[in-house]
């Protein structure tokens, strides 16, 4: 499909540049069978039905930011994706300045090599040191804003927990999985009052999902590989839910695209641990979801063209004409929208 029919203008001033507080008194767009109605995040109990799974990712966000020098050169890398014990491959700024077996230096005690290159551009950076790579980011990282965030303000302390989930345990994620931040203790227990379920996979969001589309037709963007993990015990419990009724609402895109990487063509969650590397646009059969949770993406993202595939593209620019309108406050600190197909 053409890139260009899922583009749109959003006005500057609905990009959230801080979370609503408390997290559940963002707003939320239901759409269900194309229809739009107006509600916020605390209303979810009642817009939802016993039986229903709320599915969420527990992974946690690490300082994946990096600043430093090779030489006089100025070096800026944000890890996306781990390959190794030591070994993150990373986009580089300035990467004309680098080269294979460089060092770079991101403080006096935090430094790697460009031990390779790969044919988009980006850079495999092996720490150097015994010190666990986790302990030198806290050190010499910073949380990795989205750069339409980032670009308007610097980070703070503040983002060192308004850019993690209540749920995030795992290590491993360059980006939130944001549609969890909407989530307090006093939702979930409402919603356990209600009867919803909930349960938790693992997907290291990597900073490649949201790469704006370059290409002129989705058919040659390429999508980078995430790491993901559904037990065998939460594919049980979530085939036994959908078995007696249920609906499996993926609490956002990341939560959805690993639930359909794991899915047999019946339908059935099957266990997973590997990279899932799917892409998701119109015409795409879903298997295993039939609901999502999710903030409001950017025009010619993978992410809207996902939730185009979910309730058709015509539904959601209505939902996202609507959402500008009424002035939704878009992206990742922004509100949050219910698509039910």
């Amino acid at each position: 499909m053409r890139v260009d029919l899922f583009d749109f203008e959003l006005p500057s001033e609905l990009i959230a540049l801080r979370p609503a507080r408390p997290r559940d008194s963002a707003r939320l767009l239901k759409v269900a069978g194309g229809a739009l109605s107006d509600h916020v995040v605390r209303d979810l109990p009642t817009l939802l039905r016993t039986g229903d799974v709320l599915v969420f990712n527990d992974t946690k966000v690490i300082p994946a930011q990096l600043e430093g020098r090779r030489g006089e050169a100025k070096i800026g890398a944000t890890l996306h994706k781990r390959a190794g014990p030591r070994d993150w491959w990373a986009f580089v700024r300035n990467a004309k300045r680098l080269k294979v077996g460089d060092r770079i230096d991101f403080s006096a005690d935090v430094s790697a090599t460009a031990s390779e290159r790969d044919e988009q551009g980006a850079f495999l950076l092996h720490f150097e040191g015994e010190e666990p790579v986790e302990l030198m980011l806290e050190r010499a990282g910073r949380m990795p804003l989205p750069p339409y965030i980032a670009s308007k303000r610097g980070t703070d302390a503040q983002d060192l927990s308004d850019y993690q989930t209540m749920f995030a345990k795992d290590e491993g994620a360059v980006a939130a999985p944001t549609a969890a931040l909407h989530f307090t203790p006093e939702l979930l227990a409402a919603l356990e009052e209600r009867g919803v379920l909930t349960e938790t996979l693992t997907l290291h969001v990597g900073a490649g999902t949201f790469l704006p589309v370059k290409a002129e037709d989705t058919a040659d963007h390429k999508m980078h590989a995430e790491w993901g993990r559904i037990d065998a015990a939460t594919a049980d419990r979530l085939n036994a839910a959908r078995a007696t009724g249920g609906r499996l609402i993926a609490v956002g895109t990341t939560s959805l695209r690993l639930l359909e990487s794991a899915a047999s063509e019946d339908g059935q969650v099957q266990p997973f641990e590997g990279d899932t590397a799917i892409f998701i646009t119109p015409g795409y059969r879903f298997k295993a979801v039939d609901g999502l949770m999710t903030n409001f993406h950017l025009p010619r993202s993978t992410l809207f063209m996902l939730v185009s595939a979910l309730v058709g593209l015509e539904v959601i620019q209505s939902a996202y004409t609507h959402a500008i309108a009424s002035s939704y406050r878009f992206y990742s600190y922004g509100d949050s929208s219910l698509l039910l197909p």
